[in-house]
């Protein structure tokens, strides 16, 4: 099952541009402009998963820099990897108070911002990347405050047809997924998310 207030998640790449050229072959589907990240130094590019959910492509706003920004792991990298997933909840604090009475911490909440290609500042409120979050599998929480959501705007569409996870030890993710009160499959393997994409060039497997 998809948790019903996923955002977006997040497909990051050490060279945005040969990530989103990758991504186009192997898709049939060519993700738009999103933006840069204000200070963060990483641009991206999005597509929609219809409704209110979509995929974000992240990597570095210079992929020559020598020094790679930090964001999602990014410094890390050496090939694409699914980094992240979002979700959006109905009462960001509660949320996150709620989760570390209950033994995980996501993180205090804090500020970001992206510069649209057109020149709008889009600013919102996000949980931090804190650690690893059990190899991506426990999501950051997004709060748009009164940014427009991304998929207002026209973007590219494919499906997600299912999202799961894969970890050395299910029982720990289990745990922090409830006190965050959201949904995700997991199971025994190495940690990682996998996310299943149907596509103009058939379906396709995201790690």
């Amino acid at each position: 099952m998809t948790e019903p207030r996923l955002d977006h998640l997040v497909y990051a790449g050490p060279d945005i541009d040969r990530l989103v050229e990758r991504f186009t072959e192997l898709s049939g589907v060519e993700p738009v402009l999103g933006g840069k990240h204000v200070g963060r130094g990483t641009r991206n590019y999005l597509l929609s998963f219809g409704g209110a959910a979509y995929l974000e492509l992240i990597g570095p706003d210079d992929p020559e820099a020598e020094d790679k920004p930090a964001t999602f792991g990014i410094n890390t990298l050496t090939e694409p990897r699914l980094a992240a997933w979002v979700v959006r909840p109905a009462d960001i604090e509660e949320t996150v108070a709620r989760s570390r009475q209950e033994g995980y911490d996501p993180g205090d909440i804090g500020p970001l911002s992206r510069r649209t290609p057109e020149g709008t500042l889009l600013e919102w409120r996000l949980t931090p990347n804190r650690g690893d979050r059990f190899g991506g599998l426990a999501p950051a929480l997004i709060d748009w405050l009164d940014a427009p959501h991304p998929t207002t705007n026209p973007l590219p569409e494919l499906s997600l047809v299912s999202l799961r996870g894969y970890h050395p030890d299910p029982p720990s993710v289990r745990k922090a997924l409830e006190a965050l009160r959201v949904e995700l499959d997991v199971s025994e393997g190495p940690a990682g998310l996998e996310a299943v994409l149907d596509t103009p060039n058939g379906r396709i497997i995201l790690r």
